[in-house]
């Protein structure tokens, strides 16, 4: 598991149109790097909405979004595309950034246990330094507490 105060692992992902994100361009700013199961599931779609909500508000305290899930980059782009989402969704298909970010978990849902993506976020200052690590979170309000959280660290 990672902590705060650690340096945030660096990554480069495609996004849903296909163009490489990499963490490190987004130095200089707070970075907000939420990990999700899948798009289109209510939980996920609940998280990704209110956070596409306060978008303005994320630009205020000059931070950018990102979304990371395991769907490919297409998946992305439907989901996006049906929820008018606003923040940018990366696909770690192959599991390496969650892997970084310790998120890749083994989980148990009706007695069966598989690996998934234990839902989180990890709120990144703009040097590059973990200033936020939740693992586990709710998803309803989860976008509101991460802008006190960024305003608190101002």
């Amino acid at each position: 598991m990672l902590q705060v105060g650690q340096p945030a692992p660096g990554f480069s992902l495609p996004d849903a149109d296909m163009e490489m994100v990499k963490l490190s361009a987004y130095k200089g700013k707070n970075a907000v790097l939420y990990f999700y199961p899948k798009d289109d599931t209510p939980g996920c779609t609940i998280e990704a909405i209110d956070f596409s909500d306060l978008d303005s508000e994320f630009a205020r305290l000059d931070t950018v979004v990102l979304g990371v899930s395991r769907d490919d980059c297409l998946s992305h782009a439907a989901f996006r595309d049906k929820h008018g989402l606003s923040v940018r969704l990366l696909a770690d298909e192959e599991g390496k950034v969650c892997e970084k970010y310790s998120v890749w978990q083994e989980k148990e849902k009706d007695g069966v246990k598989k690996m998934g993506i234990l839902r989180s976020t990890f709120i990144i200052d703009k040097h590059g330094i973990l200033r936020h690590v939740l693992y586990g979170v709710n998803p309803r309000g989860h976008a509101a507490e991460v802008i006190n959280l960024i305003k608190a660290m101002e």
